[in-house]
């Protein structure tokens, strides 16, 4: 694995690079407020598999540059962009979970040429409400008055299924130490910027790359009938539903969600240019 670090747009971001460098590129974007580590069980897999895995920490979490005020999907987007731009890459798989799941749909609308596949793991492509606009702008302020910590625990039984926080300690311990980790002007800016959401439902109706769709039969905060809508949205794309598992699958069930994209990638992906 090489450990890097790229300037994109003015702002320094961290990223993991797994795999041989010939192999079939994968990128896999973390969620909110998460950071490149959510993805770590499948970039070793993937890697092992002959794959290259290109993990980014997004501006404002993990050890990528915080951006102070709001930072839009679409600038997370570019970012990734910038990034393959950086490492001279063409077209690439990408995927990502919840947040990382809209802005792969967001790098799919923005640049649709340089996608060569899809993974959309607990997502939703609807967008914002007003409550919604109103509830992510209140948390961003409460983020910044209080910090992560007790968020962190609020939530931790929403982000995995809630005997998981139990029954997979070290999962859970994970889980919230990314969260509790996370610098509270990155996690608001990222909450305000996705308060603005588009709507991405015309987007995935015109993808025509192979696409897997995760989700965990208990999710709470994006649930299998949302992943059910896309897979109406997408008619050709692979829905997988990862029994015992809330809205971070591929933790929870690292092995059962890192088999899906291998055979995915194998079967869907591999070979084709």
């Amino acid at each position: 694995m090489v450990n890097g670090t790229v300037v994109v747009s003015g702002v320094t971001l961290q990223y993991d690079d797994h795999g041989p460098e010939a192999g079939v590129p994968v990128v896999l974007v973390h969620g909110h407020p998460f950071d490149r580590t959510l993805w770590a069980p499948q970039a070793e897999v993937l890697a092992a598999a002959g794959y290259r895995v290109i993990v980014p920490d997004l501006r404002g979490y993990g050890e990528s540059e915080v951006v102070r005020g709001k930072v839009l999907l679409g600038d997370f987007a570019d970012d990734i962009a910038g990034l393959l731009d950086r490492l001279g890459l063409d077209r690439v798989v990408i995927g990502g979970v919840s947040m990382g799941g809209q802005i792969t749909m967001e790098f799919q609308h923005r640049h649709p040429e340089r996608v060569r596949g899809l993974v959309l793991c607990d997502t939703s492509p609807v967008a914002e409400t007003e409550e919604g606009r109103a509830f992510r702008n209140g948390l961003a302020d409460r983020l910044l008055a209080e910090g992560m910590g007790g968020y962190a625990d609020e939530v931790i039984d929403k982000m995995i299924a809630p005997r998981n926080v139990v029954a997979l300690p070290d999962v859970a311990a994970h889980v919230l130490g990314m969260m509790r980790g996370t610098d509270p002007e990155g996690a608001a800016a990222a909450l305000r910027g996705r308060a603005e959401r588009r709507d991405h439902r015309d987007t995935l109706a015109g993808v025509r790359v192979p696409t897997l769709i995760v989700v965990g039969a208990d999710d709470v905060y994006t649930p299998v009938a949302d992943a059910e809508a896309m897979r109406e949205l997408i008619p050709h794309a692979v829905l997988v539903v990862v029994e015992g598992a809330g809205h971070l699958p591929n933790l929870e069930r690292a092995e059962r969600v890192s088999a899906e994209l291998v055979g995915f990638l194998d079967s869907g992906v591999r070979g084709l240019s």
